[in-house]
Formats: C-alpha cells, structure tokens, sequence
C-alpha cells in the first residue's frame, strides 16, 4: 500500500516551486514580506489554490492581492514546466491569515504575562 497519494507529493512539489518562483518577485514589487504556506490540489491535478501571507497592514495585502492575481496565468504556464504533469493546474491565490493570528495570540499572551508578573509584585 502507498503511503502518499500522488496528488500529495504535486502538492508540496508545487509548493517549493511556487517559493521559488515567487518570493522574490513579490520583495521585488511588493512593499511587504509575502510567505506561501501551503496549496490545496484537487484530486485530479486540475485546480489549485496557493495560501499566502502577508506580513504588512492592509494596503500591502490588498497590493499582494492584486500582484499575484495579475501572476495566474505566468504561475500557471511555469508550474506546468517544472511538474512535468499533462495539464497545469489552474491556480488561484488566497490569503491566509493563519500568521497574522498567530502573532495576536503572542502579543495577547505576552500582554497577559506581563499583567500577571505585574501582579505578583503588587501582592508581594
């Protein structure tokens, strides 16, 4: 029995090669630090949809929104070069506020620890 479905392995391969291809395209013309964190493939290699983040405010997502949106059909053409595969999937990009609310939590966590050690000391 395989341990990995073929569309798995697509999956992380398209990963590194989307990295590779645009990260620094995005620090070239973006204003903000872009970070892919993962790709969601159909089972029939037909579509897939690339996560990123963006570490910025607003304006710099909207920015990378609309740059990488402009790249679909250039992702698309390259990804099917590198894979090797009979179609090149479809590819759209959706963000992924996963890092953002990762970084809120911390600073939430690091606000809480500050108020307890505050705390410690007023009862002392």
């Amino acid at each position: 029995m395989r341990q990995f479905k073929r569309s798995d392995r697509i999956r992380s391969q398209m990963l590194r090669d989307v990295q590779t291809l645009l990260e620094p395209e995005c620090a070239a013309h973006l204003p903000a630090m872009v970070t892919f964190t993962d790709v969601e493939i159909s089972l029939d290699l037909r579509y897939a949809t690339i996560f990123y983040s963006v570490l910025g405010d607003e304006r710099a997502r909207e920015k990378a929104d609309a740059f990488l949106n402009g790249m679909q059909k250039r992702v698309k053409s390259q990804l099917g070069k590198l894979l090797q595969i009979k179609h090149a999937p479809e590819v759209k990009f959706r963000f992924d506020p996963s890092i953002e609310r990762g970084m809120r939590i911390e600073q939430i966590l690091n606000e809480l620890s500050k108020k307890n050690e505050e705390q410690q000391k007023k009862d002392i």
